[in-house]
């Protein structure tokens, strides 16, 4: 007996209904992009290693599925070198390809490589999937889909403004309320490390806050004093874990506390400027927070930084970040090109809207009318009837055998096809509502109004 077949761990099948409610999302995240005035684009599934290697940090290159090239993958290898296997060195003969792990790299290998084709400043959105060799568990997958928003080519901070905007306006139209857009600035960051005494280990002091809301404040600080922070350094970062108050009372205890930096100062009147802005301007459902906590572990963010949590009572990670890169494209060799972005969790804002029931009712609809065969003679009448229906958008079709009624009903319902056409005479069509139990004989033209 063969073996029944599987997918890998992290990976999914969609069914129709499901496809369905991911493309109500896409759909109304792409009519906002392209309202807020950004462009689609789309990139090669997987790219040259070098282009992804290094640009996400040591834990994210880890994170990257290398693929092996094709052929004789060993070609490159001498003998010696497989007695003696150093991975790091191995893996880059025996692999030059690699999966995307996000779209924000991708892009900035795109702006490089079409500059003299782009009108600056440049904004771009991207619907796609991305990989990642991560533990799958609720929420996170090692395939899912990244929906970024970009701008590049300019250094406003009204950029961000408009971002938290975008936010705003997609979760918004999907229902969904109490979402909060967390902000924080990784030049406070740096300011912070400064006043610590730990610049040498920007790295690793982010990394660790990063996991804050998964490992507690006890398992960071454990992670700090495993990567080299000092305690008396951990004693003077004690009051980010505690501080609380409005966004402009936040700011004010982050002024104090990072007096002596010039670069936090910098940092604070960023967050000042976005942050007074946007409360001015006002949010429709969504909440801003300032969260100091906030780290985003990736290496390329240079000042604000963005994170979106879910609703309160709903439990899952966050379902959006981004941030502001001076110069992610100078690691193509294109400088000063400062970019600003954010991106959204398509997978765990569909969980999210299942949870709290937000996806409409619409949405699962798929066929509006199924005509009945009863032998050829009707069935030619019906796929007349059907090609009108068709040329008015209505969504239509024929149960193709001349099966039993009861079979053809069944099949109906479960797929939740509200309307069968059950007989044609005269010209006339004998339409059941298959929820109510309604019946009514009506002419084409009226099918065509009732069915739209």
């Amino acid at each position: 007996m063969a073996q029944k077949p599987s997918i890998p761990k992290g990976t999914r099948d969609f069914s129709p209904v499901e496809v369905s409610k991911r493309n109500y999302i896409i759909s109304i995240m792409r009519k906002h992009f392209e309202k807020y005035g950004y462009q689609p684009i789309e990139t090669p599934s997987f790219e040259n290693s070098d282009t992804l290697m290094g640009k996400y940090g040591e834990e994210g290159d880890r994170l990257i599925f290398k693929i092996l090239n094709s052929g004789d993958y060993l070609d490159k290898v001498s003998l010696e070198e497989l007695e003696h296997i150093n991975y790091k060195k191995l893996t880059t003969k025996i692999s030059e390809k690699a999966l995307r792990y996000d779209l924000t790299v991708p892009f900035a290998r795109y702006v490089v490589q079409h500059q003299n084709e782009m009108e600056f400043p440049f904004k771009r959105y991207q619907i796609q999937p991305v990989w990642r060799a991560d533990r799958p568990q609720k929420g996170r997958f090692r395939e899912f889909y990244q929906c970024d928003a970009d701008v590049v080519g300019s250094t406003s901070l009204w950029q961000e403004v408009e971002l938290v905007q975008l936010y705003d306006s997609v979760f918004a139209e999907l229902g969904l309320e109490g979402v909060t857009i967390k902000i924080n600035n990784r030049k406070i960051l740096s300011g912070i490390a400064e006043v610590i005494g730990a610049s040498e280990k920007l790295i690793d002091f982010t990394v660790a806050l990063d996991k804050l809301d998964k490992i507690g404040e006890e398992g960071v600080k454990k992670e700090m004093l495993e990567k080299g922070i000092s305690e008396e350094a951990l004693v003077k970062v004690q009051p980010l874990f505690n501080f609380t108050g409005s966004i402009s009372e936040k700011i004010d205890q982050l002024s104090q506390l990072l007096s002596s930096s010039e670069e936090g100062k910098k940092g604070i009147e960023e967050l000042r400027f976005i942050c007074d802005n946007v409360i001015s301007l006002g949010l429709e459902k969504a909440n801003l927070d300032l969260d100091v906590t906030l780290a985003r572990g990736l290496n390329y963010y240079t000042g604000a930084i963005f994170e979106v949590a879910a609703p309160e009572g709903v439990a899952m990670g966050s379902i959006g970040g981004g941030g502001r890169y001076d110069d992610l494209t100078g690691i193509f060799g294109l400088k000063n090109m400062s970019g600003v972005g954010i991106s959204f969790g398509l997978d765990r804002i569909y969980l999210v809207l299942e949870e709290l029931n937000l996806f409409p009712q619409t949405v699962n609809t798929s066929t509006k009318v199924l005509f009945l065969n009863y032998g050829e003679g009707q069935a030619f009448e019906a796929m007349k009837a059907i090609k009108e229906l068709r040329s008015e958008h209505i969504k239509a079709e024929m149960y193709p055998d001349a099966a039993k009624i009861d079979k053809q009903f069944k099949h109906a319902e479960r797929r939740s096809i509200p309307f069968v056409v059950k007989e044609i005479s005269d010209n006339l069509f004998t339409l059941k509502n298959l929820v109510s139990g309604d019946q009514n004989q009506v002419n084409l033209e009226s099918l065509k109004a009732f069915l739209q």
